[in-house]
């Protein structure tokens, strides 16, 4: 159950925040995105928490005409779990479980304030635990939102209007294990090949929002999977669960990147829903730290603050390992019973490594088709 004391980041386990315990991977995390209604601008941001390393760091990036610039944050935390700033960076929950403020002061061109106000109780996801071998890979709990933003950013002397009737976007709290910082020196035995497929679409419609997410293992079987739809306003239990979610996926060929997708699921009453979800650019995760070779999550920079631009090309070849993570701004249209028909905007996480084979995946890279 989520309550208040979650929106902080002070958990020691994957449990909610009533339960403690340790890991030397242990962390909590703030993660948020936002785009125009037309998908022209899009942003994201993260700051991390990882008492057992006594880090914290961020980023913010922003993907405004053709260009992705990024800029990276990191500290000691100084074993103070509560202060959620680094540099110029600050997270600051005005209402728990509603409302957030995220700021970054202008920072090497970039700088933005602005406000997140759910449009409904947030969902918690089912509890993500995975091992590889015999080494837990993850343990995790993620409570997801989507909602709109008003405020404004800047963008090398650009200053751009956070509308909240056209500005929508996701936020979500992760805490529990999971890989970070430096890589364990100590191999697995036998090694494995790695295997990752995860798709996530937090989607924004007029009246309503989507969540839908899946890990799949290499043989295409789901060990987490949830699809709800929330009516804005929903309260905790309003939720609309959905049953048999499958999502077909259209490779671009040679890639592992989506060129089209449609989620078929249907309701308690055996009503279909469908989505169907349409790219129209792309984010690369690395902007914030995932999988960046240099700025991932919970690696030590050193004992003084460390700040650090990067601008990158969201075009950029998508069979580089840095690259396989990303967000696609999608449109998305959603057909339900009693004709139901609706028109959104959303982003269609996607990373897939090693072996799928529903998607006929048979090595670490190798693209559809292949």
């Amino acid at each position: 159950m989520l309550t208040a004391g979650d929106e902080y980041p002070i958990h020691q386990t994957p449990e909610p925040v009533a339960f403690s315990g340790s890991d030397r991977n242990f962390y909590d995390r703030y993660f948020y995105n936002g785009y125009s209604s037309d998908g022209s601008v899009f942003f994201a941001a993260a700051m991390g928490v990882y008492p057992h390393l006594n880090i914290i760091d961020g980023s913010v990036s922003v993907l405004h005409d053709g260009k992705q610039s990024s800029v990276f944050f990191s500290r000691p935390l100084n074993m103070e779990r509560m202060d959620t700033y680094i540099g110029g960076m600050s997270v600051e929950v005005l209402e728990p479980l509603k409302r957030i403020r995220l700021k970054l002061e202008e920072t090497e061109g970039i700088a933005l304030d602005v406000e997140f106000t759910g449009r409904a109780f947030p969902v918690e996801e089912p509890r993500f635990t995975r091992r590889q071998g015999p080494r837990m890979l993850m343990d995790l709990t993620r409570m997801t939102q989507n909602g709109h933003w008003s405020g404004k950013l800047r963008i090398d002397g650009k200053e751009i209007e956070v509308d909240p009737a056209s500005w929508s976007g996701t936020r979500d709290r992760s805490w529990g294990v999971r890989p970070i910082g430096a890589q364990d020196a100590q191999p697995l035995i036998p090694p494995l090949e790695p295997q990752f497929y995860w798709i996530w679409t937090p989607t924004n419609f007029a009246n309503q929002a989507l969540y839908f997410h899946v890990n799949d293992d290499g043989a295409g079987e789901a060990w987490n999977k949830r699809a709800v739809l929330a009516a804005d306003g929903a309260k905790h239990g309003e939720h609309l669960h959905l049953d048999d979610a499958q999502m077909d996926m259209t490779y671009a060929p040679g890639t592992r990147r989506m060129a089209k997708a449609r989620l078929n699921m249907k309701d308690s009453e055996g009503n279909p829903h469908t989505v169907d979800f349409e790219p129209i650019g792309t984010f690369l995760m690395r902007g914030i730290g995932y999988g960046h070779e240099k700025y991932k999550h919970g690696m030590s920079h050193g004992d003084q603050l460390v700040v650090e631009r990067e601008d990158m090309d969201p075009n950029a070849p998508w069979n580089i390992p840095e690259n396989l993570h990303i967000q696609a701004i999608v449109r998305a249209h959603h057909e339900g019973p009693g004709g139901q028909s609706s028109d959104g905007i959303g982003a269609f996480e996607q990373l897939f490594m090693g072996p799928h084979a529903p998607s006929g995946f048979k090595s670490m890279l190798d693209g559809a088709g292949e």
